[in-house]
């Protein structure tokens, strides 16, 4: 009776705290391991009081609890190559998904502009004489004389025609009645009347119309390009008369970049491709051509001359990121396949297969190397040129940049009064003349490009 009494006052008393870490007498806090106390990382304690915190527990307790800063946000930068004539070629996966990142990669890429690069030639033939051995029917040999025509090369130099003096990117994006390749490996025409294709939801731009291009449509179609690109217009234009089309929208599509972009990222397609090609405009590259032959044969030549000018660095190529698909952008293995005869059934899967090939090729940037501007009207109270709306710089005016009107640039139209920005045809010939005129006269032949002419 008695234990069980004993046992009801123990369970019935308060329970026994541990000991503090510190006595309450000592008014020094004393802390261990076990009791550490609660203080910030200004070691003051939750009372306000200041700690004095041994640097062996300092370093082994609390430099574990602060996190390093995370590292600096920086841009992302996609996998890419050149190949000849100064293309990009990209197989980076994330491209290839996000078409947010595809559109941010071909703006940065827009940012690098495409140049002439005009090659002229001078070859003449010349008929020689010379000894060769031969044997007859008896073994017996015997020498005798042969003519033979040979190609002489005169001269044979490169010039690269524009620098700083292009303007900024202006992207551009094809008409819906354009023939050209979208999505499919055939040309084709989007709106009304086609076969209807359900986009995915991904790249939000909901139903299409698309339908193969006829023949006579591709015929005009290159036809245009080809003479809109020798004029110098804008490759969104449709006319010959480049004043009219000074202030014209240059996104010709009813779907913007990005939707584009969008639309080839939600592609299966194991060999699709999509390219953004850079248009210099504003030179009549015709004339500059005749014009430099003229300048040759001022100088007595008579041989065969040649003149040819191209685009360098116009092209950028956005490719899957599988194993076949960058076995094709090498050319070596591709021309291996095409001798041991594999790349025709490669080209068979591309064309008919459901998930082989797609090409893209709807939009690019438009480089101005002289362009047109509203002019102020002849009553204007000032004459001084307003800022061209590309460039600022003297350069974009060939170092000359005017501070009053010149008429000779001003031309009247029925949408008013236009003024011609940038370095003309005329002016770039002059400056060039000296130096091509020397370089056929002394023989000259490098594949080195000029980017400068002479000094005089």
């Amino acid at each position: 009776m008695t234990t069980s009494k004993a046992q009801d006052a123990a369970s019935s008393a308060p329970p026994t705290l541990p000991p503090p870490p510190f006595s309450v007498e000592d008014p020094s806090p004393k802390w261990s391991a076990d009791h550490p106390p609660l203080v910030d990382f200004d070691g003051v304690g939750s009372s306000g009081v200041n700690i004095d915190i041994p640097p062996e527990h300092a370093e082994a307790g609390f430099a574990e609890d602060i996190e390093e800063p995370p590292p600096e946000f920086g841009p992302y930068v996609a996998e890419s190559f050149e190949v000849g004539s100064g293309d990009i070629v990209s197989h980076d996966p994330h491209l290839n998904t996000d078409g947010e990142a595809l559109y941010r990669f071909l703006l940065s890429e827009s940012a690098t502009k495409p140049y002439y690069i005009m090659r002229c030639q001078g070859t003449h033939s010349e008929t020689r004489t010379r000894w060769v051995t031969a044997r007859d029917a008896n073994g017996r040999s015997h020498q005798r004389s042969e003519t033979y025509t040979e190609t002489v090369h005169d001269f044979d130099f490169y010039i690269r025609m524009t620098h700083d003096e292009m303007g900024e990117a202006v992207h551009w994006s094809v008409p819906d009645a354009a023939p050209v390749f979208r999505g499919a490996m055939v040309r084709e025409v989007e709106g009304t009347g086609g076969i209807a294709l359900e986009d995915t939801e991904e790249g939000g731009v909901g139903k299409s119309h698309k339908r193969k291009a006829t023949r006579k449509e591709k015929k005009a179609w290159d036809r245009l390009v080809e003479e809109r690109s020798s004029a110098g217009l804008p490759p969104w234009v449709e006319r010959s008369e480049p004043v009219e089309h000074a202030n014209d929208e240059p996104l010709r599509s009813s779907k913007s970049l990005r939707q584009w972009a969008d639309e080839y990222c939600s592609s299966p397609k194991i060999l699709k491709e999509f390219m953004y090609e850079k248009v210099p405009y504003g030179w009549n590259i015709s004339t500059i051509e005749n014009a430099v032959r003229s300048n040759i044969l001022s100088t007595g030549y008579h041989g065969t001359i040649r003149v040819d000018t191209t685009v360098t660095g116009n092209r950028i190529y956005i490719r899957p990121d599988n194993r076949l698909s960058r076995m094709l952008s090498n050319k070596w293995i591709k021309f291996l396949s095409i001798i041991l005869l594999i790349f025709p059934f490669i080209w068979l899967f591309k064309r008919f297969h459901a998930r082989g090939g797609g090409r893209w090729a709807v939009c690019g940037g438009a480089y101005a190397v002289c362009h047109w501007d509203p002019a102020p009207h002849e009553g204007a109270e000032e004459h001084n040129i307003p800022e061209p709306s590309a460039l600022r710089s003297d350069a974009f005016w060939g170092g000359r940049a005017p501070t009053t009107l010149d008429e000779s640039r001003v031309r009247e139209t029925p949408e008013g009064r236009f003024r011609r920005v940038g370095l003309r045809e005329n002016e770039w010939i002059r400056d060039w003349t000296v130096t091509i005129r020397r370089c056929v006269g002394g023989r000259y032949c490098s594949p080195t490009i000029m980017h400068a002419p002479a000094s005089t």
